[in-house]
C-alpha cells in the first residue's frame, strides 16, 4: 500500500534474448570442366546409359565458315567416365552426302539414354534405341562424383540452359541441336519445353529482257520454339522465342547467362565413345574365300583365301634331303665308246697268246675258234672287252660298239675250213 501511494512502478524480471546465427548456405564448386575434341564416327554408334544428368550448357562463340560446305559439330556433353564437354568446330564432311546427327539424350526408368554425335551416310536415318533394350549402366572413371539424377519428365529432351539448376532436363524434338537453349534464361524449376519445328519456303520469281527466267529458291527457315512458364524460369517471368535449329545459328545468339566453354587442352581428337563402349568388330567366317578374279596367280590366290586376321605365313623352306649311313659312292666320269683303232691298239699291247697245238680238240659246246686261238688267249681278250666296257650310264644310252675282228690264224693263204664238231682239223704242210 505504501508503495502505491508513494507512485513507485515495480519492472518485471527482463527477459534473456537469445540470438542464434544461422550458418550461411555454401553453394558447392561444380567440379572443373574438361573440353576435348571428339573424332565422329562414320556410322551411329551404340547407345549407353548413364546415371546422372548432363550439366547446364556452356557457351561458344562459333567463328565463321571457313569454306562452302563446313559443317559446325557441337558443342554438347559427351561422356567418357563423365560429361565432358566436346567443343564445337567447322568441320568437311567426311564423305559427299554425308550428314551430321545431332547428340541424343533420353530419359529412360531414371537413367539417362545417350547416342553420342556422328556422321551419317546418305539415305540413313537416325533410329531411336527400341524401348525394349537392355544397358548397363556405365561405370564412372575413378575419382568422379555422381551428380544428380534426371529431374523432369521421360522422352527426348535437350540439356538445361546454362546456369541453370543441375538435373534438369528440357524436353525437345529427336534432332535438336543442344544449343538452341544458349539464348534462354536459366531454369530453376520443371516446365521448360522445346516444341516442333516450322519450315518456311520462298520462291523468287525474275524477269530479264521481257524473258521470265523462273528461279525457285528454297530458303529452309528452320526454327524451333522454345517455351517457359514463369514458375520455372529463375527470373519469374514466362519465356518464348523462336530459335534457328542450325546449330551454328544458335549457339552465335546472345545469350542470357555467359557460362563459357572452355577451350580444349589438346587439338588431338579422341574417340566419341571410351574404349569399353567401342562397338566389336564384326566377325567373320574361317572359311570365307574372297573372290578371285580369273588368270589371278596361285600364290595371289591363296593370300585371298587367308582370313584378314590372320598375318601371312613365311614361305616354307625346302625340306633337305635324307642322308644315309653308308658313305655316298662318288659318281665315275662318263666315258666314250672307244673307235675300232683304240681296241686294236689295247689288244695289241695284250701279251700274245701262246702257240695253239695243232692237235687240239674242241670239247662239246666250245668256239670253233678254241683250237686255233686257244682258251688263254680268248679269255685275255674277253678281259680287255670287259675292261673297255662300263656300265651303262642313265643318259645318254652308249652308242654300240662294233666288235673287233678276229686276228688272223693259220697261214694267210688258207683261212680256216669249217669242222663238224668234234673232227680234227685237217693238217697241211707247206710246199703241198
Amino acid at each position: 500500500m505504501v508503495s502505491l501511494i508513494a507512485g513507485c512502478v515495480v519492472q518485471p524480471p527482463a527477459t534473456a534474448v537469445r540470438t542464434v546465427v544461422q550458418p550461411a548456405h555454401v553453394a558447392v564448386a561444380a567440379p572443373p570442366v574438361v573440353s576435348v575434341y571428339v573424332d565422329p564416327p562414320l556410322y551411329q554408334p551404340p547407345a549407353i546409359a548413364v546415371a546422372w544428368a548432363p550439366p547446364p550448357m556452356l557457351v561458344e562463340v562459333p567463328p565463321p565458315s571457313p569454306f562452302v560446305g563446313a559443317v559446325w559439330t557441337g558443342g554438347y556433353w559427351t561422356w567418357h567416365g563423365n560429361w565432358v564437354w566436346a567443343a564445337g568446330r567447322w568441320s568437311a564432311p567426311p564423305q559427299p552426302g554425308y550428314a551430321w546427327v545431332q547428340p541424343y539424350y533420353e530419359h529412360r526408368d531414371n537413367v539417362v539414354v545417350f547416342v553420342a554425335g556422328h556422321w551419317s551416310p546418305p539415305g540413313v536415318a537416325f533410329v531411336p534405341p527400341p524401348l525394349g533394350l537392355s544397358l548397363a549402366v556405365s561405370i564412372a572413371a575413378a575419382g568422379v562424383v555422381a551428380g544428380i539424377a534426371p529431374i523432369g519428365p521421360p522422352g527426348v529432351f535437350v540439356p538445361a540452359p546454362p546456369g541453370s539448376r543441375p538435373g534438369l532436363i528440357v524436353p525437345a524434338p529427336i534432332g535438336t541441336p543442344p544449343a538452341v537453349v544458349v539464348s534462354a534464361p536459366p531454369v530453376t524449376n520443371v516446365g521448360m519445353r522445346v516444341q516442333n519445328t516450322t519450315i518456311n519456303n520462298v520462291t523468287n520469281n525474275t524477269t530479264f529482257n521481257n524473258i521470265t527466267n523462273v528461279t525457285n529458291i528454297t530458303n529452309n527457315n528452320q526454327t524451333v520454339k522454345v517455351v517457359a512458364p514463369a514458375s520455372a524460369t529463375a527470373s519469374g517471368r514466362p519465356f518464348e522465342a523462336a530459335i534457328p535449329a542450325s546449330a551454328h545459328l544458335a549457339a552465335a545468339l546472345p545469350p542470357v547467362v555467359h557460362s563459357m566453354a572452355p577451350v580444349p587442352a589438346s587439338p588431338k581428337p579422341i574417340a566419341a565413345l571410351p574404349a569399353d563402349r567401342q562397338p566389336p568388330p564384326a566377325a567373320r567366317p574361317a572359311e570365307a574365300v574372297r573372290p578371285t578374279a580369273p588368270g589371278t596367280p596361285a600364290a595371289q590366290q591363296t593370300a585371298a583365301a587367308r582370313p584378314p586376321s590372320q598375318p601371312p605365313s613365311a614361305p616354307r623352306a625346302r625340306p633337305e634331303p635324307l642322308v644315309s649311313e653308308a658313305p655316298a659312292r662318288r659318281p665315275e666320269a662318263a666315258m666314250a665308246s672307244p673307235t675300232p683303232a683304240q681296241a686294236h691298239a689295247e689288244m695289241s699291247q695284250q701279251p700274245k697268246p701262246a702257240a695253239v697245238e695243232p692237235q687240239a680238240r674242241i670239247a662239246p659246246g666250245e668256239d670253233p675258234r678254241m683250237a686255233h686261238e686257244g682258251r688263254p688267249a680268248i679269255a685275255a681278250r674277253e678281259g680287255a672287252e670287259q675292261k673297255i666296257q662300263r656300265p651303262p650310264r642313265p643318259a645318254p644310252a652308249p652308242v654300240p660298239r662294233p666288235r673287233p675282228p678276229a686276228p688272223p690264224h693259220g697261214h694267210p693263204e688258207h683261212p680256216p675250213a669249217p669242222h663238224e664238231r668234234g673232227a680234227p682239223p685237217h693238217k697241211k704242210e707247206h710246199g703241198q
